[in-house]
């Protein structure tokens, strides 16, 4: 699998009736540029409107029994999941669907029809490197028996473990890995969408399901498959796996972990990807990196992933945790503590912290910021200058000494930051800094 993202070499045109909706519907899949992602586009209205499908609040919850639906600013794409897992079984990254209508045709029940197509467009490597999501600890969704828990992984495996009370259903467990010899085409593309008779009954009765039949969707009554037989040993297990997966690149990224999925549906996984998505966000606010281009653990950055970024070490690595950071500003803690060696000369009767060594944390802070940026990896931010500087109150031992900076205008050369420090919400500190940026 290619590090790098990759697109279709040219566009793909599919149509058929939508599985719920039973209307004929038109999808063109074009080319996108690097980090376009996967966006849908309603074709059927003048203004042509747009839905990322990276967007987790596009995701329709209510709207995700037996299907997959997608909703920006009133207007909605249902059924994505059979694309979206053959765009992530074929490695396409950016693309934009034009669909003539609200549902995605349904096919034949499966991602198959989908993925042949998409291979035969042909893919094409692009020069941005491609995007993933590496899960860092275990998490967990669950609603009554159903749960999808993910786990810490190299690279992507998922299990789906299916139990209906069913004779042919009875505990299916399938397990797919991302670098195994047997391919996604093989093992799970071609598994389609399945119900019991009573569903497919109840289905009808309630509005959805028009679109399906003996050929898209496998029905099951207590004798076997109506009018239809299997494609695959487990292909409902198989089915539930595919699902899962087109589910899974609703993040807008490849996922890097083992999924163990125990009876869930759509809604659950809708419910892991929201949950994905924050987690995402809280790992990695501002983008930070290593210079190993790892992505780093979480906005609240502790003393080793600081390390990571700035030059400074013991005794003057005056920044203990960062709260939270973005490309232009950040919020830090330094506790303070009789232990900080300074304190052993600076008025050791009545101790106070100096009030420069104030000012060199807020430019540590600042350091996070500015040195992170890909421009700036690997450099050093000496002082060039400390303007309007202003001590409001002493910081002594016990305090906890909370930064805000802001950076300024940053060249190739210099960068100017503003910051304030406060101790139980009262400034103690503030001032303009600049730095000259060397190797």
């Amino acid at each position: 699998m290619s590090e790098m993202q990759q697109t279709l070499k040219q566009e793909v045109y599919l149509s058929g009736a939508g599985l719920h909706t039973g209307i004929e519907v038109s999808v063109r899949i074009l080319p996108a540029p690097e980090n376009a992602g996967i966006v849908f586009v309603r074709s059927d209205i003048p203004s042509r409107p747009e839905i990322p499908a990276f967007c987790t609040e596009c995701i329709k919850v209510d709207k995700s029994v037996r299907r997959t639906t997608l909703a920006k600013d009133g207007y909605e794409i249902q059924t994505v999941e059979h694309l979206m897992s053959a765009l992530w079984g074929v490695g396409i990254d950016n693309a934009v669907v034009e669909v003539s209508g609200e549902e995605m045709p349904g096919l034949d029940g499966s991602a198959l029809n989908y993925v042949k197509a998409l291979e035969d467009a042909g893919v094409v490597e692009q020069q941005a490197a491609r995007k993933y999501f590496t899960v860092r600890e275990p998490i967990v969704v669950e609603d009554g028996e159903s749960s999808v828990a993910v786990y810490p992984d190299t690279q992507f495996r998922a299990s789906y473990l299916l139990s209906y009370p069913h004779p042919l259903l009875k505990s299916q467990y399938v397990t797919y890995a991302e670098n195994a010899e047997a391919t996604y085409a093989d093992t799970v593309a071609p598994a389609r969408t399945f119900c019991l008779k009573e569903e497919a009954e109840a289905l009808k009765a309630a509005g959805f399901g028009q679109g399906a039949n003996f050929d898209n969707t496998l029905v099951l009554d207590d004798k076997g498959v109506m009018n239809n037989s299997m494609r695959l040993e487990d292909e409902c297990a198989r089915h539930k796996l595919l699902d899962l997966i087109g589910d899974l690149y609703l993040l807008g990224k490849r996922l890097r972990g083992r999924v163990v999925a125990i009876k869930s549906g759509h809604r659950l996984n809708a419910k892991l990807v929201q949950k994905l998505k924050q987690v995402d966000e809280f790992w990695n606010v501002g983008a930070l990196r290593t210079g190993a281009n790892e992505a780093m653990v979480g906005p609240q950055l502790d003393i080793m992933q600081i390390q990571k970024i700035l030059p400074h070490r013991y005794p003057f690595l005056l920044i203990d945790r960062v709260l939270g950071i973005d490309e232009q500003k950040a919020v830090g803690v330094k506790c303070v503590t009789i232990n900080d060696n300074f304190f052993q000369g600076h008025f050791p009767g009545q101790p106070v912290m100096p009030g420069v060594l104030i000012v060199e944390a807020m430019a540590q802070l600042s350091g996070v910021i500015l040195l992170n940026k890909p421009d700036h990896r690997g450099k050093i931010a000496y002082f060039m200058a400390v303007n309007k500087v202003k001590f409001r109150k002493p910081v002594v031992p016990g305090d906890q000494l909370v930064m805000e900076v802001a950076l300024g205008k940053v060249r190739a050369r210099t960068a100017q930051a503003t910051g304030k420090a406060f101790v139980d919400g009262k400034l103690v500190c503030e001032g303009e800094l600049m730095f000259a940026i060397g190797e």
